[in-house]
């Protein structure tokens, strides 16, 4: 009598923790390749494509059928909770940073199946996948002007950024510091990546920051991601 209790117990036991990795596996978010985001969308119905970019990023081109909600805006709780927690979501940005914790606010709220873009649009773009109001070659710097700076006597380095990269700001400081005590052998260039989108696209740079240094137009060191300040002075003849 007593074993077959403890059967009984066991079963049940195994039910809940069943029930509660279910659970778990609902609220789980992926990160997928640009290709298959973009399959994964044309295979979901009722799908929310989520941009969580300023207005402004938005503008200069996004996913079809995209919606914009701010992940820095003050209400971006209050928009995303205008869609049922039931709904798939494919959640993008620029890189990837701010849609991770876009994703994460979106699970603790009680959203089911999100699914992210890893590398964001940049990664898009560098895969040639459609958008709307799409770059042209006119926008921000041409590859020939990138080249002109780069001719130069002096060590180039430059420095790709865009004001909400958190790692970016923590760099800039130190960067110009750099360019400054080394006036006599380097110079710094800094390319905002939001306004140059197809310069980016045309040198595959895919993540924020990157720094690439140059010597007679020969690159010669580059970094993706953050970097301290001795780390790049380790890199400077």
């Amino acid at each position: 009598m007593h074993s077959m209790n403890n059967l009984a117990l066991i079963f049940l036991l195994a039910l809940g923790l069943g029930g509660c990795t279910g659970r778990q596996t609902q609220q789980e978010s992926s990160r997928l390749s640009a290709t298959d985001f973009s399959e994964k969308i044309s295979e979901t119905e009722n799908a929310l494509i989520l941009d969580v970019r300023t207005p402004e990023e938005f503008e200069k081109g996004h996913l079809e059928n995209a919606v914009n909600i701010d992940w820095k805006g003050s209400d971006f709780d209050r928009n995303v909770s205008k869609f049922e927690p039931s709904t798939p979501v494919f959640v993008y940005c620029l890189s990837g940073g701010r849609s991770k914790a876009a994703a994460d606010r979106l699970k603790e709220i009680g959203f089911e199946n999100i699914t992210e873009l890893a590398g964001g649009m940049m990664e898009w773009r560098a895969n040639n996948l459609p958008e709307t109001a799409p770059v042209t070659t006119e926008n921000g710097m041409s590859f020939a002007q990138y080249q002109t700076l780069l001719n130069s006597d002096k060590l180039v380095l430059v420095d790709f950024y865009a004001d909400w990269c958190e790692p970016c700001k923590k760099m800039e400081p130190y960067l110009k510091k750099i360019a400054n005590e080394m006036a006599d052998k380097v110079t710094l260039v800094r390319i905002d990546a939001d306004e140059n989108q197809q310069l980016c696209k045309t040198l595959d740079v895919s993540a924020l920051p990157v720094l690439k240094l140059y010597e007679n137009q020969e690159i010669t060191w580059e970094h993706e991601g953050y970097i301290d300040e001795q780390g790049v002075r380790n890199h400077i003849p």
